[in-house]
C-alpha cells in the first residue's frame, strides 16, 4: 500500500481534465462544488438510457433502480463508520437543515436552546437563528474576529440544562480550520443536549468517520465531493427522541424517508454510488483491498496529497505584507480552502485578474456574511478564496501563485 496520490491516475478519473475548454484553466473554486467523477458520470449514463423510471417495482428495470439507491445507503453509511438506517439523502444541505429545523422546533418547548457557532455557513446559521420567532433562546458561540477560530472554554460558559442543540462546522467554508468536533460532542453531550455538524467543507477531502467523531448528526454536500447534487444527512440514534418525523405519515417508519418530506431523487441517489466507485478505485490502485479500513485509507490519501500543496501557498501568503490570510497558516490543521485579503486591491479585482490569467477562483462572502462582519472583512466585496481539492497538481499551485505575484 502506498500513500503517495498517483495524481496521473486521480486526473484521469475526471472528464474535466481532458476538456478541451477547460485546458490551461487551473480550478481553484472546488468548495462551491468539486469536478464530477466519470463513474458518477457512467452512472447517470447507464441510468438515464436504462431506468429512468419508478423504482422498487417488480420488473427488472425498477428492480435494478431500488438496487442502486439501496447500495448507495448502504455504501455511504460504509464510509462513513454508520449503520445503513441512519443515512438518508435529501435536495441540499440547506434543505435538509431547514427541515431538521421543523423537526427540533415540534420537540421544543419556549426557552429551550440552540447554540449555534460564529464560524458557519448561512445553511447552518440562519434556520436556526429564525427559531427565535417561536420562543428559543440562539446563544452565539461567537468567533475570534483576529483569527476566526472557536474557543471551547467559550462553548462551556454557554452550555445550560435547557439547550437542546449545538450547532457548528467541521470546517469553515472562509477560514478552513478543522475544529476538534470530538472534544466538543463530548462537551455537549455531558450537557445533555444533541450535536449538529456541517461538514460540507470538510467531506471534499475525505469522508469522516463519524463513529470517531461522536456527531449526533452530520450533513455535507454530495456535489462538493465529486458527486451529483445531493446532500447527505446522517442521523444517528442519539438524536432521533428531539426530532418529530417529517416525512408523509406512511414513511415514518422508513429509515431513509422519515427525515425526507418529498419523495427521493431517484437518479441523484442511484448516482452516488459513483462517488464511491472513484473512493474504491482510487485505493485499489494504491494497493488497497476491500476491507474496513479503506474509507480511513482514502481520506489519508487526500489529507496528505493536499497537505503539501497547501503549504506552499500558505508560505506564499505568508511572505506577503500586503495579504490578510484569514484562518491559521498551519497547513496541518486546516483544509486547503484559502482566502485572504489585500489591502491595496479588492477582492472583486484580483478576481478578474486572475481570470484573466486562467485561474478559477472564488471571490465573495461564500454565504458565511456573518463571520466576514466579525472579522471586519467587508461582505460587499468580500474576500478572495482560492480552494482546491487533492486532484489539483503541484503545476497548478505554481500557477496561482505566479498570477497572484504578477496582480499583487
Amino acid at each position: 500500500m502506498t500513500t503517495a496520490l498517483d495524481l496521473d491516475f486521480v486526473r484521469q478519473q475526471f472528464p474535466a481534465f481532458s476538456e478541451p475548454s477547460l485546458e490551461g484553466q487551473a480550478f481553484f473554486e472546488n468548495a462551491g462544488g468539486s469536478y464530477m467523477c466519470q463513474q458518477v458520470i457512467d452512472r447517470f449514463h447507464t441510468i438515464f438510457h436504462e431506468r429512468k423510471l419508478q423504482p422498487y417495482y417488480a420488473f427488472k428495470a425498477s428492480t435494478d433502480l431500488g438496487n442502486e439507491m439501496d447500495q448507495a445507503h448502504q455504501r455511504m453509511a460504509r464510509y462513513l463508520n454508520v449503520p445503513t438506517d441512519e443515512v438518508m439523502f435529501g435536495p441540499s444541505t440547506s434543505q435538509n437543515t431547514y427541515v431538521l429545523a421543523q423537526a427540533l422546533l415540534a420537540r421544543m418547548s419556549p426557552g429551550d436552546g440552540i447554540i449555534v457557532s460564529g464560524q458557519e455557513h448561512e445553511a447552518n446559521a440562519g434556520v436556526w437563528r429564525r427559531l427565535t420567532s417561536h420562543g428559543m433562546r440562539v446563544l452565539v458561540w461567537e468567533a475570534n474576529p483576529i483569527t476566526g477560530q472557536l474557543d471551547l472554554n467559550t462553548l462551556a460558559g454557554l452550555l445550560d440544562d435547557r439547550i437542546t442543540m449545538v450547532a457548528m462546522t467541521h470546517c469553515s467554508n472562509l477560514v478552513a480550520e478543522i475544529n476538534p468536533v470530538r472534544k466538543v460532542a463530548d462537551m455537549v453531550h455531558d450537557a445533555n443536549a444533541i450535536l449538529l455538524v456541517d461538514g460540507v467543507s470538510y467531506c471534499p477531502h475525505g469522508l469522516p468517520d463519524i463513529d470517531a467523531l461522536g456527531a449526533d448528526i452530520y450533513l455535507f454536500s454530495s456535489y462538493k465531493t465529486y458527486g451529483p447534487h445531493q446532500g447527505v444527512m446522517v442521523i444517528r440514534k442519539s438524536a432521533h427522541a428531539v426530532l418529530e418525523p417529517q416525512s408523509h405519515y406512511f414513511n415514518r417508519d422508513i429509515p431513509s424517508k422519515w427525515m425526507v418530506p418529498a419523495g427521493p431523487d431517484h437518479v441523484q441517489i442511484a448516482a452516488a454510488n459513483g462517488m464511491l466507485d472513484y473512493f474504491d478505485a482510487l485505493d485499489h490502485h494504491h494497493g488497497g483491498t476491500d476491507d474496513a479500513m479503506r474509507p480511513r485509507r482514502v481520506e489519508t490519501l487526500f489529507h496528505q496529497a493536499e497537505r503539501d500543496n497547501l503549504r506552499v501557498l500558505l508560505d506564499y501568503l505568508g511572505n506577503r505584507n500586503d495579504l490578510r490570510l484569514l484562518g491559521s497558516n498551519d497547513p496541518d490543521n486546516r483544509a486547503p480552502t484559502v482566502s485572504f485579503t489585500s489591502s491595496r486591491l479588492s477582492a472583486t479585482d484580483i478576481g478578474q485578474k486572475l481570470a484573466a490569467q486562467n485561474i478559477m477562483a472564488g471571490v465573495g462572502d461564500f454565504y458565511a456574511v456573518r463571520l466576514l462582519e466579525t472579522m471586519g472583512v467587508s461582505p460587499e466585496d468580500g474576500a478572495v478564496r482560492l480552494s482546491f481539492v487533492h486532484y489539483t497538481s503541484r503545476d497548478e499551485i505554481n500557477q496561482a501563485i505566479a498570477a497572484l505575484d504578477d496582480i499583487l
